[in-house]
């Protein structure tokens, strides 16, 4: 093995290298204030001094205020400071690197964890692979599609979801009655 270049193990589950935090849906006032429209709970990590990533191009730009505004979110960045400056952002991107990110508390994973994994029941039946997940604000539903194109809907809660086993790659879950038909 040559120590110049780095090992890789293609079944790792590997971070993407820019989570995405909310897009900007248009300017707010005539100070460069932009209206944001979050796409996760990540929004609550953009602080003062925070270092974001705008657009498809991943602009660097640091964070002056956050401040929830009705449903959105009003945001400053340093050096925006005019409606025509914010107008150039309108339906960008804001990203945060993974790096940069302080490690999730135990039992709590991103849905790029999650997405993928082998939902198997607590007897190791396998169901399926986890598709989709949707957000439903009281919990997590997790879409599970088995080889047969058949979707199991499964909630993200304690009675249902046993154990999220990142380096198997699967989750074990224990089916609820009326779960699957």
């Amino acid at each position: 093995m040559n120590p110049d270049k780095a090992s890789t193990n293609n079944n790792a589950r590997q971070p993407p290298e820019f989570l995405a935090v909310g897009r900007i849906v248009r300017p707010h006032g005539v100070r460069g204030g932009l209206k944001v429209s979050a796409d996760s709970d990540l929004i609550y990590k953009l602080k003062p001094a925070a270092v974001v990533y705008l657009g498809h191009e991943k602009v660097s730009a640091v964070v002056q205020t956050l401040r929830l505004h009705r449903k959105e979110f009003l945001l400053f960045i340093e050096g925006i400071t005019t409606r025509a400056a914010a107008e150039n952002w309108r339906e960008a991107g804001i990203y945060i690197r993974y790096a940069e990110l302080e490690p999730l508390p135990d039992g709590e994973f991103f849905h790029w964890q999650i997405i993928g994994l082998l939902a198997v029941t607590t007897e190791d039946e396998e169901l399926g692979r986890i598709e989709e997940i949707i957000q439903t604000g009281a919990n997590d539903v997790y879409v599970v599609r088995d080889p047969s194109g058949k979707e199991i809907m499964l909630p993200a809660i304690e009675s249902v979801i046993q154990k999220i086993d990142l380096e198997n790659k699967r989750i074990v879950v224990h089916l609820i009655p009326g779960l699957i038909e």
